[in-house]
């Protein structure tokens, strides 16, 4: 099977996924997505008193004044940035004071809540999703602080509902997750060495994609290396996937050489669903483990290529690096900009330079579902 006939049948099978799906809608719930986000940021601020009228303040005097812990600075920083380019804050370049800011409040924050709700239904999410944007607006004050650990609010009484509305029950995942799971079956019904085909997955977590790729590879020579950097994934994925014969389980860190972890040349398609970006220098990640993969292995990434302002007061606090150690990205293209998501246009160009060629990339950029910032990459060593 040719390159281009699993690049068809891909498409076809996100197609098939956004069945009865308006997809012209779609950029504008995202949009309300955002809108909100941005009224929480304001509101936190507001609130802290980081930038009353008439006073200008510096990232940092903002910082200190609404006690952010070190490790959350850039979270802050990035907020400051997304509301001033979108004209909720000014900011003067040559002193670097941020000041103006459109006043927002808690009662405006919740007069957003019908909005939310109604985007967050208009994207396929399950109600769970309305609820934990909701509760982590409530405590942006201590997020920030470090005081609540997101993780309290994601995996609340060990409950793995939010997550998986966050990675996989929802309209741009069920299309990212129908062209993954429609690429792994089209290279292992085109696989014809004796051995069964090795795919690895990295930062599997709740198993999103996982779920939604077993099915389709059940009955297919095939073996699949289920991996996280966290032991309680792991055990829960056992219990859940353990149907499922052909899976095996360890412990993978993307930020250690990968062939400290697994042998070079050992596996035949690596799979990493939205734990790329989380590389302390993505070009080293991406040049490793194309030496795990065998002559004529594949890479598919799915990414997040936009800054999605609701990531940014919620899922983002998960991004930031421990005390002692390096951030996502401080050594590489994104290093001194605060940003943890590349583009796609830099995710393309990444893969060309660690030697990977043949790029499968959907949704095509003209697609409104583009507009969700979702890709998936599949490309060839």
């Amino acid at each position: 099977m040719s390159f281009e006939l699993i690049r068809q049948r891909a498409a076809q099978a996100g197609e098939q996924a956004m069945a009865g799906v308006n997809r012209a809608a779609l950029p504008g719930f995202m949009r309300r997505l955002d809108e909100a986000a941005l009224v929480a940021m304001a509101a936190t601020l507001h609130a802290g008193g980081a930038f009353r009228a008439g006073v200008a303040r510096t990232a940092d005097e903002a910082g200190d004044l609404l006690r952010v812990a070190p490790r959350h600075r850039w979270i802050l920083r990035r907020w400051l940035a997304v509301l001033t380019a979108e004209g909720w804050l000014r900011h003067d370049a040559g002193p670097g004071r941020y000041h103006g800011l459109r006043p927002a409040t808690h009662d405006d924050l919740a007069a957003t809540a019908r909005d939310l709700d109604a985007a967050r239904a208009g994207l396929g999410y399950p109600a769970a999703m309305t609820r934990f944007f909701t509760t982590t607006a409530a405590h942006l004050p201590q997020l920030l602080r470090d005081e609540v650990p997101l993780q309290a609010l994601l995996f609340a009484d060990d409950d793995l509902a939010t997550a998986e509305a966050a990675y996989k029950d929802n309209v741009i995942n069920g299309y990212l997750n129908a062209v993954t799971a429609a690429a792994l079956a089209a290279l292992a019904s085109r696989h014809r060495r004796p051995e069964p085909l090795r795919i690895l997955e990295l930062g599997a977590g709740v198993g999103g994609t996982t779920t939604d790729v077993l099915p389709t590879l059940a009955g297919q020579p095939v073996t699949y290396h289920f991996t996280d950097v966290s032991r309680f994934f792991l055990d829960t994925a056992r219990d859940r996937f353990a149907a499922y014969d052909f899976l095996t389980y360890g412990l993978f860190d993307i930020n250690r050489h990968p062939t400290e972890q697994l042998p070079a040349g050992s596996q035949d398609v690596i799979v990493a669903a939205n734990v790329a970006h989380n590389a302390v220098d993505v070009t080293r990640l991406l040049a490793g483990l194309r030496t795990l993969l065998a002559p004529g292995g594949h890479l598919l990434l799915i990414e997040s290529c936009r800054e999605h302002y609701q990531i940014a007061t919620s899922m983002q606090f998960l991004m930031s690096a421990r005390p002692g150690t390096p951030a996502a990205g401080s050594a590489d293209l994104r290093a001194g900009t605060d940003r943890i998501f590349l583009t796609r246009t830099q995710w393309l160009a990444q893969l060309s330079a660690a030697g990977f060629t043949g790029v499968l990339d959907l949704p095509h950029p003209d697609d409104p579902l583009s507009a969700l910032g979702q890709h998936v990459f599949l490309a060839a060593r």
